[in-house]
């Protein structure tokens, strides 16, 4: 059976250990699950015991050894997936941005309905349909080696020259050995249980799992 870490902390408004306890329930049928909310896990050479971590972190910082140990963890075929406040995470630990493929720059407009239009170019997008989300439209900076499979158009909120743009909602990506996944959705639990949601996640996850 295969091993996950959920790593969850940072300040209450994206409910971290709900979306840790919604996620070990109904994302990880199959894995042996663990809970952390302690990030120096991160300085321990446990890292190596998992198939994938899925940090559910808002804000905070790799300190120590957190980082290189990481960032060895995956380079050797760890995968890493998350969701939405992650880009905005870790702020001091550029590596960190390199690796996750993006960075959390705003949501323009705050919480509104939006459309995410997704791929079937790719096995984890194939057969879902385009949905749409009422939640932060997530602006973000992101890199263009990433391998993108969903994306919306930009709202623009009180910034109306942004208006019309596409922007990523998700992405998968390698590290070395490492295989990335990544959606910008999931501000509360039940943004992950829209049908389309909740499987692009699973099927993330496995896809990611070393």
């Amino acid at each position: 059976m295969k091993k996950a870490l959920i790593l969850y902390g940072g300040p209450e408004w994206h409910s971290p250990e709900s979306m840790a306890r919604f996620s070990a329930e109904h994302l990880l049928a199959g894995f042996e699950t663990e809970l952390s909310s302690d990030l120096t896990i991160l300085e321990s050479s446990r890292l190596h015991e998992f198939d994938i971590i899925i940090p559910l972190w808002t804000q905070g910082e790799l300190q120590g050894n957190m980082e290189s140990n990481l960032m060895d963890a995956v380079e050797k075929g760890l995968g890493l997936v998350s969701w939405h406040g992650l880009t905005g995470s870790f702020n001091n630990s550029l590596l960190f941005k390199m690796m996750i493929g993006g960075l959390f720059v705003g949501h323009p407009g705050n919480f509104l309905e939006y459309e995410v239009l997704v791929s079937n170019a790719d096995p984890l997008t194939e057969g879902l349909s385009s949905f749409s989300v009422c939640s932060e439209q997530y602006y973000m900076l992101t890199d263009p080696n990433n391998e993108v499979i969903a994306h919306t158009i930009v709202n623009g909120g009180n910034f109306p020259w942004l208006k019309g743009n596409a922007m990523p909602v998700a992405w998968k990506r390698s590290w070395g050995k490492g295989r990335i996944f990544y959606h910008s959705i999931g501000h509360y639990p039940r943004e992950l249980e829209i049908p389309e949601v909740m499987e692009l996640t699973i099927r993330g996850i496995r896809w990611a799992a070393r």
